[in-house]
C-alpha cells in the first residue's frame, strides 16, 4: 500500500505517521509489537515513538525486517533540558504548574475546561492543586541543563532516527514562564546531532503565535476540541495563517472520527493544509479503516502552504 509522502528539509515523512496504542487492558510488548508489526505489512515504513515500548517494538521489528528504510520519530519531553538553579524543572513541577494557571488561566477560562470535562486530564493540570507560583528571580533562574539533554538525546541518531519531536506539555508550560531562549538552545543542540527538530506543543492558540521564530523543521500540535486550549475554530484560523509545516497530532481521538477518517484527513490536508498527521490506532480494525482512505491524499510537493 502507498504512503503519501512529504518532504521536509530534504527528507521524506509519510503524511499519516501511525501511532500504535492497544488497549489500556493489553498493553504488554507483544501488543504493540504485533499491531507494529501488523502495520509494517500493509505499507507502513515510519512510526511515532513516544514511550518505551514503542522503541522496543520499533528495534524488533527492524531486526526481524532487517528494512534498513524502516524509521521512528521519536520524542522528547522539554522538561529533560530544563533545570532550576541545577534542580530538574520537572522535580518542581507543581510550582511549575502553579505558576503556569496563575499566568495563563482566568478563572472563567477555568471553569469552561472544567465544564469540557479536560481541566484534570493529561493535556491540562492533572491532580494539580497546587497555588503556590514562582517569583521572577526564580523563573529568572531556569536554564538549559545541556548535560542531561544530551544524554536523553544519545538514544536516537541517524539514520533509523533522521526526525526528533521535542516539547510536549513543557513546550507550553516553558514557553508561559517565558523561556523560550531554552527551546530555542534545545532545538539547536538536535541540530548539532544532525538529526531534524519537531516542536511539539499541547495547546494550540497558545503555542503557535509564540513559535514562529524558532527555527524548528515543524510545528506538531493536538487538533480537536478537547486540546486547542481555547477554541477550535480559533486555532483552525491560526493553522491556516501559520506559513511554516504544522502537524496534526491525534485528529482521530474523538473515536467518531475514527468511524469516518476520510472526512477527518479531507479537513486536515486539504482544508487546513497541515503537512502531515500523527494518528493513534488501537487495533487491526482502526488500522485497516484508516488505511483504507490513504489513497485520497496526495503526496505534497513543494515543502510551503499555498
Amino acid at each position: 500500500m502507498r504512503f503519501p509522502t512529504v518532504t521536509l528539509e530534504g527528507k521524506n515523512l509519510p503524511r499519516i505517521i501511525l501511532s500504535i496504542r492497544p488497549p489500556s487492558s493489553s498493553q504488554g510488548f507483544r501488543e504493540f509489537f504485533t499491531l507494529m508489526r501488523k502495520a509494517y505489512e500493509m505499507g507502513a515504513w515510519c512510526f511515532d515513538l513516544p514511550t518505551i515500548k514503542h522503541h522496543q517494538s520499533f528495534k524488533e521489528l527492524r531486526v526481524l525486517t532487517e528494512d534498513e528504510d524502516l524509521i521512528g520519530l521519536p520524542h522528547i519531553e522539554a522538561k529533560e533540558g530544563a533545570s532550576l538553579s541545577g534542580i530538574p524543572l520537572h522535580r518542581v513541577e507543581a510550582k511549575v504548574s502553579g505558576t503556569i494557571v496563575k499566568n495563563l488561566f482566568p478563572p472563567d477560562l477555568v471553569k469552561k475546561l472544567k465544564e469540557m470535562g479536560v481541566w484534570n486530564s493529561p493535556y491540562f493540570f492533572p491532580g494539580s492543586g497546587s497555588f503556590e507560583v514562582f517569583t521572577q528571580k526564580e523563573i529568572d533562574r531556569i536554564s538549559f541543563d545541556s548535560s542531561r539533554f544530551d544524554k536523553a538525546l544519545s538514544s536516537f541518531q541517524p539514520p533509523p532516527y533522521p526526525f526528533l519531536m521535542v516539547g510536549e506539555r513543557y513546550g507550553d508550560w516553558l514557553l508561559g514562564l517565558g523561556c523560550m531562549d531554552l527551546l530555542k538552545q534545545m532545538i539547536s543542540s538536535i541540530r548539532g546531532k544532525k538529526i531534524i527538530p519537531i516542536l511539539s506543543g499541547q495547546w494550540a492558540t497558545f503555542f503557535l503565535p509564540k513559535v514562529k521564530s524558532l527555527e524548528a523543521a515543524a510545528y506538531a500540535i493536538p487538533i480537536n476540541k478537547k486540546r486547542s486550549f481555547f477554541e477550535l475554530d480559533q486555532a483552525c484560523d491560526l493553522i491556516k495563517k501559520f506559513d511554516k509545516p504544522v502537524i496534526s497530532l491525534d485528529p482521530l481521538a474523538d473515536k467518531e472520527l475514527m468511524e469516518r477518517p476520510d472526512e477527518a484527513f479531507s479537513f486536515l490536508f486539504e482544508e487546513l493544509k497541515i503537512y502531515l498527521a500523527i494518528v493513534g490506532v488501537s487495533s487491526e480494525e482502526e488500522l485497516e479503516r484508516i488505511l483504507k482512505t490513504i489513497d485520497k491524499i496526495p503526496s505534497l510537493r513543494p515543502h510551503r502552504k499555498t
